[in-house]
């Protein structure tokens, strides 16, 4: 094998560790986008931590009976302070934004106005909890 064909090889497999990494990183950021503003079904964060002491604790089926409701109502408490979070998140960015505005010049205000629509467009493209919905100064024109 000569010089010229080392060098295009390595090169071809430098080329597919790009591609791979590439790759990772679009599959990552997807699953991770979708985790932190995916859907989150009712009744998961319980069923989740009724899984874990099951399996940590070994409860018995009699034992479980007993705590289901415990934990029911610990995921809903839970699921609403997520829910109300998240509305304070959007009231606070919403504000800063109105206060951001009129300091920005025209050309900027157009363009924090499309910064605006872009972040709007990926938190809202179907995937955002509907328990959650947008407040009215941040749904989409």
């Amino acid at each position: 094998m000569n010089s010229a064909s080392k060098w295009k090889l390595i090169a071809g497999f430098v080329l597919v560790f790009i591609a791979g990494g590439a790759t990772g990183v679009f599959v990552s950021a997807t699953t991770a986008h979708h985790f932190f503003f995916g859907p989150h079904p009712r009744g998961q964060v319980a069923q989740a931590m009724k899984k874990h002491l099951q399996w940590q604790l070994r409860l018995s089926e009699e034992q479980m009976t007993k705590i289901s409701p415990i934990i029911d109502k610990t995921g809903a408490q839970l699921e609403a302070i997520r829910g109300e979070t998240g509305r304070r998140v959007r009231d606070i960015i919403a504000e800063s934004h109105r206060e951001i505005a009129p300091i920005l010049t025209p050309d900027q205000q157009q363009r924090f106005q499309q910064m605006e629509e872009r972040h709007r467009h990926w938190m809202h493209r179907g995937q955002w909890r509907r328990d959650m919905s947008p407040t009215p100064e941040a749904s989409p024109q």
